[in-house]
């Protein structure tokens, strides 16, 4: 086949992908041989179609290929017979073995032999070499990361896994072109032309001699198409302001007035609309249908106009999608998203806040991701940093201009002054904020970060209440955009606060609104009480659109992320509610998610996040859809404490949830990567638990009754789907100023805190059912439930808190004890250890992310267990050299760094069994390595004191230096040197007996160190809190020391006689410390005597001790430069 037959085959299955014909772009893949679509592979084999993995398989590679594409067959058939297998089916077994698998014996005999045998097992998994296989769909991942590389590697699929990288609609752009081409080749050609189909060549019939337009002003000259609908007609000259095409759709009687277009941008190539030209509208009735009448010229994925115009809405610039990803943008489909329902999902509560009255709007920065905004019940508005718990602003309803006001509104406020806030949004690039009252105002606010909120505009915008608010960018500058009680839509100008149109057309108080727009046609959608659905275009001329939304009621409209899919969330007077998915060609539900109850108790709420996952607050619960699935997904009651149907709001990247809870709270959901970035911005440069001191909220009596209004409560802020510009990530120098003051205040008060008594922090000494001789290495469970222990006799120990009246969410806490668990059998997880003692073998561990597992050694092999069932999964490398240190790869589960007793370093990957990479840089053994995600690097430290930077990419050590030991000081045969990064994934904390520091990674720099004095006891280990504010470490006296991590300041000491009995032993010591990965004022000792003991602030207290005075008075997030050992001065009580 010719090179420009093989890119038109290109060219069509990215048309079938536009147009969602799923099952005949697969078939076209496979039987074109063109293109291997890895993501819908990965789908099939997680799916266990194996049919037609098999099938789709075939239309690149056959069995006996080559070596890659028969291990590719051999494992796909392998798993199909070992499901068979596990489900006890042995007549489907064998039937594949025999069908499938005997293809194999040829090639090796003795493999097929053992394959047989595995039918005489009760359980497969007694072969040693199945032993760790696990339930189906984590063997079908596992498998299928082994495919992937597989079929990377096998030179037939070579040049066949990347999709060439097409604008949008390409086809389309072609056809349309061609159109205009002939339409120039027409004798008599019309301005006009009704173009009704594509089967023979067009050519416009006589029209009294018409003349054709010139070129420079006909826009149809590579002109422009639009991709959601079908293809357009031309026109002689280009209508900016015609309908476009999915409202056109929707309109069972469109307009045919003329007006003149709305922006002055030209449409394609052929230059710009004259000023003052009226052209016809016209609709396009159906996206597949040639349509009869013509006016509508689309901008097409060629323009160059397109891409680079501002983009009002934030819509991103296109990139390069990595392989395996069809690099087509249309409705349904998010190929790019790496996103693993449900586990990506925000569902564990990182923050609880309390507004001080009930949250009825929220809205994240658009920038600024833990920036939270908030509007209440009786119209104060509150702006909090979610990762400090600080609210930054708190303003009760105040009108700024009564005399302003219309009479109507001040006669009414005199009468009745309370108001309740119906919604709060950022404008796009958050500058600006919005509030829409229930009584005719709107507040616009200027925000300068932090604390500097401004007044900005204020309007009196409509009869009645505000029922929502919306920034949009209708001709390249911003406006404000509100509907209310009075049944109108009113736009404004985000600036002056002049009114720029009013839309009238609506027969019932209009409930929300939705700007947005395709190409450069901005236009809005609004909701009303009576379930009508309106469409406006920004002209004065009508409603676009008139059509009913389910329910009938109260309804929101949002499109997904990216603008290409559009949802709307109703609920009907009866209660009953209905997310659903528009056609926005056709008009028509295209899509209706199941889950509600079946009547709601209060209107609900919606969401969308990562173009692909819908939420809604119902039934005391937070649900989940997949957009692409109308089953419900999952739900979440964040912990208990929901209203009926709380309101929601995701920040721009998804891994926040805000909600609003009872008694006036507001819980924030987090996923992984939301707890990160909580973290990160903690408590920027001081001390977070400062919240607890902020100012309490003032309810203001006058306005306070409308706190009871029955209607108000059950109010929805609208969901518009408004996307906020690209923005870096917070600017942390904003916040820095009112900090330096703060802090400064508070060095006239300052002074450590001394925890002496067992009164003055609460502790809880864990249960011991099992005896050991010291406790060696401490971990919490990244679930935060769990305390799991690595004793010197090479058990594991593990203690989980149980959730119960005292523990509501099951986390670990010094209040409540935990079981010392273990699975019925009664087995252990017992280390393998060599014939010396294991008390005198260096142990080790490392836990998944998921909590599933955990790796460890004690001096001889290295362990894999379960940590469900204790069982041990396999075990691998036996000594020497011995295992001293492991960590697990932060993308790659299955890539684990083991730090040796030999001073070597072995990358090692467990799915294959066999070692990378060896490291080579230090003289004595590995005692520390941490990874970043960030930087891409390891960071491996050892026994020699020595530090190593070594790139996670190439595994090329990239700098080395030796620890800054005080004057004097020596590092002792059995010290240990532990590396742990910041959240910022930049600097890293180091701890050694004689000092603890902080080191900047890139320059491997030491910017801050501490050191005790030779007198004081030898540090026996440390550990950053969760969100890297403080430093817990522990000394061989007993004593327990708290820093701030910004500074390495001690700000606490808890001293032995705290948490330890008179009657103990002086010679018991603390030899680890663990931090709770959620609390940060938690943490946990393992003692040289086989305890552990668990520690917390009093909750009178909430945190340890007041941040100490700044030196130099500067504060900041990350370590600042001092001299080494400059943090004994002499302003500071020393240990």
């Amino acid at each position: 086949m010719s090179s420009l037959s093989r890119e038109l085959v290109f060219l069509i299955l990215q048309f079938l992908d536009e147009e969602k014909f799923k099952e005949t772009v697969h078939k076209l893949e496979q039987e074109s041989g063109f293109f291997f679509n890895m993501k819908y592979f990965e789908d099939e084999v997680h799916n266990g179609n194996w049919e037609e993995v098999e099938k789709y398989l075939s239309g690149f590679t056959k069995v006996d290929d080559n070596r890659y594409s028969m291990k590719i067959f051999f494992e796909i058939r392998k798993q199909k017979y070992l499901e068979a297998l596990d489900k006890h089916d042995r007549s489907k077994a064998v039937d594949i073995l025999v069908k499938d698998l005997k293809v194999f014996a040829s090639f090796n005999e003795d493999l097929f032999k053992e394959i047989t045998q595995l039918l005489t097992l009760e359980n497969f998994r007694e072969n040693e070499q199945l032993s760790k296989y696990g339930d189906t769909k984590s063997a079908r991942a596992i498998m299928l990361v082994e495919l992937k590389k597989l079929i990377e590697a096998n030179p037939l699929f070579r040049d066949k896994l990347q999709f060439p990288n097409l604008k949008n609609s390409r086809l389309r752009t072609l056809i349309n072109q061609s159109l205009n081409w002939q339409h120039q080749l027409c004798k008599n050609p019309r301005p006009n032309p009704d173009i009704k189909t594509l089967f023979v060549d067009h050519s416009c019939g006589q029209q009294n001699g018409a003349r054709a337009p010139s070129p420079a002003n006909n826009p149809l000259l590579g002109g422009p198409v639009q991709k959601p609908g079908g293809f357009p007609p031309l026109g002689a000259h280009p209508a900016p302001a015609s309908v476009p095409a999915p409202l056109a759709g929707w309109m069972s009687n469109p307009p045919t007035a003329t007006h003149p277009a709305v922006s002055g941008a030209p449409l394609g190539l052929g230059g710009p609309a004259m000023p003052g030209r009226e052209f016809n509208i016209s609709a396009l009735k159906h996206p597949r249908t040639p349509p009869t009448n013509a006016s509508v010229d689309f901008p097409s994925g060629d323009s160059e106009h397109a891409s680079k115009r501002t983009r009002p809405l934030g819509l991103t610039d296109e990139v390069n999608l990595p392989v395996n990803v069809m690099p087509v943008s249309f409705p349904g489909h998010a190929h790019s998203q790496s996103f693993n329902a449900p586990d990506d999902l925000p569902k564990t509560v990182g923050r609880v806040l309390n507004q001080g009255s009930s949250p009825m709007s929220m809205d994240f920065h658009p920038i600024q991701q833990t920036l939270l905004l908030v509007g209440t019940n009786v119209g104060d508005i509150g702006l909090w940093e979610v990762g400090s718990r600080e609210r930054l602003v708190q303003r009760n309803f105040k009108v700024w201009d009564l005399s302003a006001c219309t009479m109507p509104l001040q006669a009414g406020l005199v009468k009745d002054p309370g108001v309740s806030v119906n919604r709060v949004i950022w404008s796009p690039d958050g500058s600006l904020f919005g509030v829409a009252y229930s009584r005719h105002l709107i507040q616009i606010y200027s925000y300068h970060g932090n604390d500097d909120v401004r007044q900005h505009l204020e309007i009196d915008a409509h009869v009645g209440g505000v029922n929502d608010l919306a920034f949009s960018h209708p001709n390249k500058q911003l406006s404000v955009i509100t509907c209310g009680d009075d049944k109108l839509i009113k736009v404004w100008d985000a600036t002056t606060g002049t009114k720029q149109y009013t839309f009238e057309g609506h027969e019932a108080p209009v409930y929300s609104v939705c700007p947005h727009h395709k190409e450069n046609i901005q236009f809005i959608f609004s909701t009303a009480l009576d379930g009508k659905i309106k469409a406006w275009l920004y002209d004065n001329l009508g409603s676009r659109v008139d059509y009913d939304a389910p329910g009938r009621w109260c309804t929101t409209m949002a499109y997904s992320a990216d603008g290409t899919r559009l949802f709307s969330c109703g609920t009907s007077k009866d209660g009953e509610s209905h997310i659903v998915e528009w056609n926005e060609s056709e008009g028509a539900v295209k899509r209706t998610y199941q889950g509600f109850r079946k009547r709601s108790l209060g209107v609900v709420q919606f969401d969308t996040t990562k173009n692909r996952f819908l939420a809604a607050g119902d039934d005391f619960s937070i649900k989940f859809w997949d957009m692409d699935n109308t089953q419900l997904l999952t739900s979440s009651e964040a912990d208990g404490g929901l209203p009926a149907s709380p309101r929601i709001r995701f920040n721009k990247d998804g891994s926040l949830l805000a909600i609003s809870a009872n008694e006036n709270g507001i819980k924030v959901l987090a996923n992984n990567d939301g707890l990160r970035l909580l973290r990160t911005f903690e408590n920027i440069a001081f001390d977070a638990s400062r919240t607890s001191e902020a100012a309490k909220p003032t309810v203001n009596p006058i306005s306070a009754s409308v706190a009871s209004s029955a209607g108000l409560t059950d109010r929805v802020p609208s969901s518009v789907g408004i996307s906020a510009m690209n923005g870096d990530s917070r600017n942390l120098g904003d916040v820095k100023p009112r900090i330096i003051e703060e802090t400064n205040d508070k060095t006239k008060i300052w002074k450590l805190s001394e925890i002496n008594e067992p009164s003055q922090c609460r502790s809880l000494k864990l249960p011991e059912n099992l005896r050991v001789t010291k406790i060696s290495r401490l971990i919490y469970t990244n679930s935060g439930n769990a305390i799991l222990a690595l004793a010197s006799n090479a058990v594991h120990l593990l203690w989980k808190w149980q959730r119960s009246d005292r523990n509501s969410n099951g986390k670990a806490t010094a209040t409540v004890s935990p079981q010392l668990w273990q699975p019925s059998s009664g087995i252990l997880m017992t280390n393998d250890v060599t014939d010396t003692s294991p008390e005198e073998a260096v142990p080790c561990f490392a836990l998944s992310k998921n909590d599933s597992y955990v790796m460890s050694a004690s001096g001889g092999k290295i362990s894999l267990f379960n940590m469900m069932t204790f069982k041990t999964m396999t075990t691998f490398m036996p000594p020497p050299p011995a295992a001293t240190f492991l960590a697990f790869h932060p993308q790659d589960n299955n890539i684990i760094a083991i730090g040796m007793d030999d001073s070597t370093i072995q990358i090692y990957n467990v799915r294959v069994d066999e070692v990378k990479s060896k490291l080579k840089g230090h003289s004595k053994r590995i005692t520390g390595l941490a990874f970043s995600h960030v930087l891409n690097v390891l960071v491996s430290s050892g026994a020699d004191a020595q530090l190593c930077v070594w790139n996670s990419d190439g595994w090329e050590k990239q700098k080395s230096r030796f620890l800054q030991l005080p004057s004097g000081r020596s590092p002792g045969a059995q010290s240990e040197t532990r590396v742990q990064f910041h959240q910022d994934q930049l600097h890293f904390l180091v701890v050694h007996e004689t000092q603890l520091a902080i080191y900047e990674t890139t320059k491997l720099e030491c910017v801050k160190q501490w050191a005790p004095r030779e007198s004081t006891a030898p540090i026996s280990h440390a550990t950053f809190s969760c969100d890297s504010q403080l430093v817990y470490a522990s000394f061989l006296d007993s004593t327990v020391c708290v820093f701030t991590a910004a500074q390495l300041r001690l700000r606490c000491r808890i001293n032995p006689s705290a948490y330890l009995s008179p009657n103990i032993s002086s010679n018991v010591h603390p030899l680890v410390i663990a931090a709770h990965p959620q609390e940060p004022n938690q943490f946990a000792l393992g003692l040289s005597d086989g305890s552990v003991h668990v520690f917390e602030p009093l909750e009178s207290e909430g945190k340890w001790g007041l941040t100490p005075p700044v030196e130099n008075g500067s504060s900041s997030n990350a370590p600042s430069s001092t001299p080494a050992g400059g943090g004994s001065g002499s302003d500071q009580p020393q240990r």
